[in-house]
């Protein structure tokens, strides 16, 4: 008696559903979840509030600057990978740290309110944004440190998911109940709504491999960077990291400008594309992750590069066509779908390139350089509008998304090929 053999196919199809069901990734879409619940509360939402409670807007300027943790998380990230809590692990321990640290701060900031004295609030808001940005750190280094080289793609995916979600929650849905229940009573159950980190946090498995522990803080400062720039390739891959996005970078800086001030979109027809927006990129974070489990990451970071510089000419597209509902909506979802995809291949790479010594450091400093353009980008893109238009602004963007693709091309066979990103 023979057994047929069972077809490819099937046996991908398999592989992908292990892949996705299992308990590392189970806990990816809820602790994307909790990574993303507190950003707004410290960003829009806050504005929001302080501006109906009548605070003046120079005090609302000042408050912007609450999000300077964000930028800065590297700093304190060593910290984080040398120093152990007597709880739950290197990892699991410092998250459940930070996120019962911000469901206190957060509901000390609903105690709190604007009131009379706003810095009150304002110096809680620094808390709840250092500890999210501390809590950010641990959590990519988890998830890099927990899922195996074949699940990075994916678990990014379905974390970028997660994360979007809690923006949504945080942001657009805490405007509309901050209406009928309060700002307060809001701010308490942004609170409340942090149990789900912890309980999912609690149910988190520890990594099959424990790394080793730097043995000193001047080791965990300066460990990760000479481990990085021992290898071969680092200037090369630094580049990379700081090129791969900037072209999208480039051609968002000024996308809400362009749509009401550029085409005459109203921004009620901007809201409306950016809930399309929203659904687009989380369709692209999870797509672009389960097709990276078969394409690998090299070629997944080159296709979704790709996609992700024509997007950009979409846009230029709806210059030229003017004030089209349909070209809007089709330009809006290419690049939202994109976009997501290159997102899940992007984490993916800088999760291939972390040592499990020194992630917390490694991730938040690659990070933190591909975010670079998106902070300095703003002015010369305004500059360069005012000076070609915006037809060939959006040309130009395109083109600044060539190098990083370029690179990634040159390396196929090189050293980018030897990063541990299958199994």
């Amino acid at each position: 008696m023979t057994t047929s053999p069972i077809p490819q196919g099937h046996l991908r199809s398999r592989s992908f559903l292990q892949t996705f069901a299992n308990r590392r990734m189970a806990v990816m879409l809820p602790l994307g979840f909790a990574s993303g619940l507190p950003l707004p509360l410290t960003a829009g939402t806050l504005q929001a509030w302080l501006t109906v409670a009548g605070v003046d807007l120079r005090t609302i300027g000042i408050f912007t600057l609450v999000g300077l943790p964000y930028t800065l998380k590297f700093l304190w990230a060593p910290v984080m990978d040398r120093f152990v809590p007597p709880w739950l692990g290197r990892r699991r321990g410092w998250m459940i740290a930070t996120q019962l640290g911000l469901i206190a701060a957060v509901a000390a900031m609903a105690l709190a309110g604007p009131g009379d004295t706003p810095w009150i609030l304002g110096v809680l808001a620094v808390i709840v944004a250092f500890l999210s940005a501390s809590q950010d750190i641990v959590f990519d280094a988890y998830r890099t440190d927990v899922v195996r080289p074949a699940e990075r793609g994916l678990s990014a995916g379905v974390w970028v998911n997660g994360y979007r979600i809690a923006l949504l929650v945080s942001g657009a849905a805490a405007l509309v109940l901050a209406e009928s229940i309060g700002w307060q009573s809001t701010y308490f159950l942004m609170a409340g709504l942090m149990f789900v980190g912890v309980a999912t946090i609690l149910l988190s498995p520890e990594p099959s491999v424990p790394a080793a522990v730097p043995q000193s803080l001047s080791e965990a400062a300066w460990g990760p960077i000479r481990e990085f720039f021992s290898r071969s390739s680092a200037a090369v891959l630094l580049l990379i990291v700081i090129l791969y996005k900037i072209g999208d970078a480039f051609a968002g800086t000024l996308m809400t400008a362009f749509l009401i001030g550029g085409v005459g979109f109203s921004p009620a027809d901007v809201g409306v594309t950016k809930g399309l927006g929203l659904g687009a990129t989380l369709l692209g974070a999870l797509a672009g992750g389960a097709a990276m489990t078969r394409l690998g990451l090299i070629r997944s970071l080159l296709l979704f590069g790709v996609l992700q510089a024509v997007s950009n000419l979409s846009f230029m597209g709806l210059a030229w066509a003017g004030k089209s509902y349909l070209v809007l909506l089709l330009a809006v979802a290419f690049e939202n779908l994109s976009g997501g995809m290159g997102t899940a291949a992007f984490v993916a790479l800088v999760m291939s390139l972390c040592d499990h010594r020194y992630t917390a450091t490694q991730f938040a400093l690659l990070s933190s350089l591909e975010a670079l353009g998106r902070v300095f980008l703003g002015r010369p893109a305004a500059d360069l509008v005012q000076a070609v238009g915006w037809a060939w602004f959006f040309f130009i963007t395109f083109l600044a998304a060539l190098p990083g693709l370029w690179l990634l091309w040159w390396r196929l066979r090189g050293d980018l090929n030897n990063l541990p990103t299958q199994e």
